[in-house]
């Protein structure tokens, strides 16, 4: 891959950051446990990075604002609407990853 200047790759992450909540959006069916499980991250990794990102570049943003960026709707909504209790079997499978 040849190099990129810093704008296209800025553009090209930010695009690829947006796919990826629309993705996660598209999904919802898709726990946050089971993300934890499978890849180590969930939505709330990503609504923390968001606002460490903004830290970084001097943007006042809340947590739960970040938080409302990534899952679409207030974190609280969100849960209501689509995140279901962790089964035993998740919970067994995302202690036994994080011993």
């Amino acid at each position: 891959m040849k190099p990129l200047d810093q704008a296209t790759q800025d553009a090209l992450d930010a695009a690829t950051f947006r796919r990826l909540l629309s993705h996660l959006d598209n999904n919802k069916d898709v726990q946050n446990i089971d993300l934890m499980i499978l890849a180590d991250f969930c939505r709330n990794c990503l609504g923390k990075w968001y606002k460490n990102a903004a830290d970084d570049q001097g943007v006042e943003i809340s947590d739960l604002e970040a938080r409302e960026r990534v899952y679409g709707m207030p974190f609280s909504e969100w849960k209501e609407k689509y995140q279901l209790p962790a089964s035993q079997e998740q919970l067994d499978a995302f202690n036994a990853k994080h011993k």
